[in-house]
């Protein structure tokens, strides 16, 4: 019996989260600078929700109910979808939050569901990230502030990928040893992000420790070094993915190099070496075969993929460099570019998926 929604139905979950997509780097433009209107500086603060739970959260949520095909799964990108959307009629509503925790308890439900029919390293990394978006959520809802949230919502992501990486990087068959190696990163992160969160002065150095590891880890151990000698589709992803390593390896060096990272320089220079180096260059990656899967519209992949992501790559040095050499119009800049680097990769999919429709209709 058929127990998946239909794509129809995933389709305005799916808009929501990119409404939140949009709505985050207004957000994000403003508040590096740019003079752009704004309903309520009260909105300014939910930057960080509308990128990592708004569309993010909705996105992962989507993939991970297609992915076990059961209609209750949707639940969870709907509850994350109805949060967002009062989230930013609302700035303070508290119902937003509660929706967003659900959406994050539901996820939970889900990997556990699917960890109990597969019992494997990735699945079980999988169920971890879901519970870290759950802890950062719950953490939300007691009133702490973002900073301390900051550490179980990066944990969310890249644990996230990480897990998708050891998916799909099955066959290379790590050694126990490594496997064991694996997991004490885990351990290291989740200790590194408990002291950055209850710490009295937030300390990222264990869990920028956890990142190094992690990144030398995969770096090891995952197919791309092998799938970067392909050509086509299989070396742009294995380039992406790369570029994200080299980013997060960056992340993990500026943790450990700074015991206290400093708003507008340091943590801004850590911070976003993760969001945008890191987690986007996997959506650049992973976006070809992932929103085909949601969506079923089929995105072939072309050379035009890379000019996105070697703008968003400059974008993030140009941002870097100003963080820590203390140029502000450096940094806003960099901010602007990350905003036309994401929005020129959706029309170079959106692109190629409407070139593949002219071909498929031109042949029948």
């Amino acid at each position: 019996m058929q127990t998946n929604l239909a794509v129809h139905y995933r389709i305005p979950m799916l808009i929501v989260g990119f409404i939140s997509l949009i709505c985050g780097m207004y957000v994000g433009l403003i508040r590096l600078g740019w003079s752009l209107p704004v309903s309520s500086t009260t909105h300014l603060a939910l930057h960080a929700p509308l990128m990592v739970c708004g569309f993010l959260g909705t996105v992962i949520c989507l993939e991970r109910a297609v992915a076990i095909g059961e209609r209750w799964a949707y639940l969870a990108p709907l509850s994350s979808a109805v949060g967002v959307v009062l989230m930013t009629a609302n700035a303070e509503s508290s119902m937003a939050v509660v929706l967003i925790f659900i959406a994050s308890a539901l996820l939970s439900l889900v990997s556990l569901k699917i960890l109990v029919k597969q019992r494997e390293l990735f699945t079980f990394t999988l169920l971890l990230a879901a519970l870290c978006w759950c802890i950062g959520c719950l953490l939300w809802l007691a009133g702490f502030s973002l900073a301390r949230i900051m550490p179980w919502w990066i944990g969310f992501l890249i644990i996230t990928i990480v897990g998708e990486r050891l998916e799909l990087s099955r066959f290379m068959r790590p050694s126990q040893g490594s496997k064991l190696l694996f997991i004490l990163a885990l351990l290291l992160f989740f200790e590194g992000a408990t002291r950055a969160s209850f710490s009295a002065w937030p300390n990222f150095q264990l869990l920028s420790v956890a990142l190094v590891v992690m990144t030398l880890w995969l770096m090891r151990h995952d197919i791309v070094r092998h799938a970067i000698r392909q050509q086509g589709l299989t070396r742009y992803i294995a380039i992406a993915l790369c570029s994200g390593y080299v980013w997060l390896l960056t992340a993990g060096i500026i943790g450990l190099s700074w015991p206290v990272l400093t708003a507008g320089s340091s943590y801004d220079a850590f911070s976003h070496s993760i969001f945008i180096g890191f987690v986007f260059s996997m959506i650049f990656g992973h976006a070809p075969l992932i929103f085909p899967a949601i969506t079923k519209i089929k995105i072939p992949y072309h050379a035009s993929f890379y000019l996105p992501l070697a703008l968003l790559h400059t974008s993030l040095l140009a941002r870097v460099v100003g963080d820590f050499l203390y140029l502000p119009a450096l940094r806003k800049a960099g901010g602007l570019m990350h905003v036309v680097a994401i929005t020129l990769f959706i029309l170079v999919l959106a692109t190629a998926a409407l070139r593949n429709k002219k071909v498929g209709a031109s042949t029948k």
